[in-house]
């Protein structure tokens, strides 16, 4: 996994597995040799053309350890508590087992929200983990103490909308890290059937071509559809060092169960089906007809 910074470092310290890839779930921050060089917006290295001007930074936020971003629904309404997305294993509680599901958990924790060039526009608070896992998909939500409405109102900042729809094939992309404000450009190469990383199994997952060469700290960051400004996916692992099925280096599995290793390749799991489990009020619903999220 693409994993946080902070989660990184703690694992190694404490002797566990830590995911690193393309985002922070396996990719959170990276260490200090790893990080690139610091500018307002830096493009992949890879890339061979620039993100278009329309995806910027607006609407995206720094964790401590990892990257996210403020996001609603089609359904959302100005006056619901607002929605950060970023991964399962970003959470400050540490990575979710496999199978674990978590609702509705206390939390305090603070965001950087950035402006459009990737400057502090303010800190914005988390009254609850409304959503976690690492089982299907590697995601977390959190709702935070304000509104939409006081969020735009108070720093100018309008919340990234949640593509309803599945990504497409070939489309092109942009991975927005506010963790490192940089932003990766590339295209969607196809879907893993099944992404496999240690304990963890993903389902569907989003491969990138290679120009999306994110490294940790990048995990949670919104994967946007530059022709939409829609978001379609979270960033969150990559093959490091081509080993297969282990952490920090996810393999993927197809329906005859046959393996597949694609050593410096990156992923994200995508997002339109978040659209299907949220009611009024912003509100996390599992029993809405179509919500085939994780269930604890």
């Amino acid at each position: 996994m693409n994993r946080s910074l902070i989660g990184a470092l703690s694992a190694l310290l404490l002797g566990g597995a830590t995911l690193v890839g393309a985002g922070a779930a396996p990719a959170s921050a990276a260490s200090p040799a790893k990080a690139p060089a610091a500018s307002p917006v830096k493009a992949s290295a890879e890339a061979a053309v620039k993100a278009p001007k329309a995806v910027d930074f607006a609407g995206t936020v720094a964790l401590s350890n990892c990257s996210g971003s403020v996001v609603r629904t089609p359904g959302s309404a100005d006056s619901d508590p607002a929605l950060v997305l970023s991964n399962g294993h970003c959470l400050e509680s540490g990575f979710p087992g496999a199978g674990e599901v978590i609702v509705d958990q206390p939390s305090s924790r603070s965001f950087t929200l950035l402006t459009a060039s990737g400057g502090q526009a303010g800190t914005v608070r988390a009254s609850k983990v409304a959503y976690a896992t690492m089982t299907d998909t590697d995601v977390s939500l959190y709702q935070l103490t304000s509104t939409y409405a006081q969020i735009q109102s108070s720093y100018g900042i309008k919340a990234l909308r949640l593509s309803d729809s599945h990504p497409t094939q070939g489309s092109a992309i942009n991975v927005v890290s506010g963790y490192w404000k940089t932003i990766y450009s590339c295209n969607i190469d196809g879907f893993a059937y099944r992404l496999k990383e240690g304990d963890w199994t993903w389902k569907d997952s989003v491969r990138y071509t290679s120009a999306c060469n994110t490294i940790g700290g990048t995990s949670g960051s919104p994967v946007v559809d530059p022709a939409s400004g829609e978001v379609v996916a979270v960033n969150n692992t990559g093959n490091e060092d081509g080993g297969r099925c282990t952490v920090n280096n996810p393999c993927e599995v197809d329906e005859n169960g046959t393996v597949t290793v694609r050593q410096g390749i990156n992923y994200g799991q995508e997002t339109y089906g978040i659209t299907q489990c949220v009611t009024t009020g912003n509100k996390i619903d599992l029993g809405l007809p179509g919500c085939a999220l994780p269930k604890p």
